[in-house]
This record gives structure tokens, sequence and C-alpha cells, in this order.
């Protein structure tokens, strides 16, 4: 299994960057996995819109899913458009960036898949079990499981006890980490920090730690240490560009 990383900032895009987005791969199979602001260009340095088999949606804010609008354009408006692109997502929550587009101009490049958080499904060679976090509307963590190996992806998502569940012995946890320790008392029921996250690493005997979704204009080694604080194991900071592979 190999992840690229597209994007990882949160909120919205720094300049020369892009929001969440990950590419991971299996014995060919190319997943999606959110596809937020400024996410396609960088897809299409790496491979054409038409070479993605599937896309999986998170939850609804457009840093993870308005670039699903451009990558669909880029399908349906060619003279020989593929088949239908898969794409998985809660229910509504794409309904905002579908729309965009005057009725049924892209309704050909896509078939949505409205999925049941905490439910379990199969993308190409990828498991997948879905599970319900808390963040400002529904969110779907997901655990991805190929060739024996696990992914772990929180979404976006505050504290709670769902999360052990999702994370516990996985290769690779890619987790939400919007802020470097504290997170504010308005988005503390929403939102996570890289010192929760490296705890939360340290507890379930997670492999590798890549922290994302920080907020525009953290320091990223700040973000690393705090994560380091709890956890002893390998971790990184998602940047545009970064390729791991689970072996």
């Amino acid at each position: 299994m190999r992840l690229r990383v597209l994007g990882g900032c949160g909120a919205w895009p720094e300049a020369g960057q892009a929001c969440s987005g990950y590419l991971v791969e299996h014995d060919g199979f190319r997943l999606l996995v959110d596809v937020g602001y400024a996410t396609v260009p960088r897809l299409l340095e790496w491979l054409d819109a038409d070479q993605v088999d599937a896309v999986f949606v998170s939850h609804g804010h457009p840093d993870h899913c308005a670039d699903l609008n451009p990558l669909l354009r880029a399908r349906a408006l060619r003279d020989d458009p593929p088949a239908p692109l898969p794409v998985y997502a809660p229910p509504g929550a794409l309904d905002a960036v579908l729309a965009l587009d005057r009725p049924g101009m892209l309704a050909d490049a896509y078939t949505l898949h409205e999925i049941t958080l905490g439910g379990r499904l199969d993308i190409g060679p990828f498991r997948a079990q879905t599970f319900p976090l808390p963040h400002w509307v529904p969110n779907a963590g997901v655990r991805l499981t190929a060739g024996g190996r696990v992914l772990a992806y929180t979404g976006d998502t505050g504290p709670s006890p769902v999360l052990p569940k999702l994370a516990r012995d996985a290769d690779l946890l890619l987790a939400e980490a919007t802020y470097v320790d504290e997170v504010p008392g308005d988005s503390r029921r929403y939102l996570s920090s890289a010192r929760q996250m490296g705890r939360l690493a340290a507890a379930v005997g997670v492999g590798y730690l890549l922290l994302t979704h920080l907020w525009p204009g953290t320091d990223p080694a700040a973000a690393h240490a705090a994560a380091g604080d709890g956890y002893d194991g390998e971790t990184d900071v998602a940047a545009a560009g970064l390729v791991l592979d689970l072996p």
C-alpha cells in the first residue's frame, strides 16, 4: 500500500499548498481519499483524471471535497469520457459541491454511494471500515486494509471513544491535528491537537503517525514535537509530495 499526500492544510490552502487530499494505491488501484481545495492540480502532476479509480470523502466541508468538482469536470468534459467514477461519502455530504454546475452536466461522470457510518464496504482491493466521529457535520473516519496493511484516517474529529477502535495497531495513522496543543473551547468537541494524537498513537500501538490538517501558519516542527511528547514512534507532518510505502 502506498500513500501520496496531495495536500495537508486545514481550513484553506496556504500559498503553494493544498488542503486535505491523499492518493492511496494498492495493486494498481488508485483511491483518492478526500479532495479538498487545490488538490486536483497536485493530483494531475502524477496522473490523469481518468486514472483515479474511486473517491472516498470523509465529510462535506469544502477543504475536504471542493475539488471533486474540477476532478469530475476533467473527466466529463473530454471527447472520450471514462466510465462513471465511484464516489463514497456520508449522506448529503456532497450535495453542495455536486450542485455547482448546471443540472445534469456531470451526471454521467460519477456514481454516488452514500455510506452508512459505522459500516463496512469494499472499494477495489481495499476493505474499508468506517467510524462515525464527532465534527460539526457527519464525519466518517475510515480504516483501509489491503495486502495485510492498515491505514487509518480520522477525517476531522474531536475526542471520541471510537478513535481507539479506528486506530488500533494501524501501520499508519493519518490524523487530523489542527492545533499543536490546546484546542480552543468552541472547537474542543470537534477538532484535535497534535498532542492528543500522539497520545492516541502510543495508546493503541500505531506504527507510524502522520499529522495533517494543521491550521495555516502552524509550525510543523511544533506539531511534531507535541506529538512526540507522548509517542516515541515515527512521526511526520503531511506535506504535498510526501510518499509513504507500507511494506
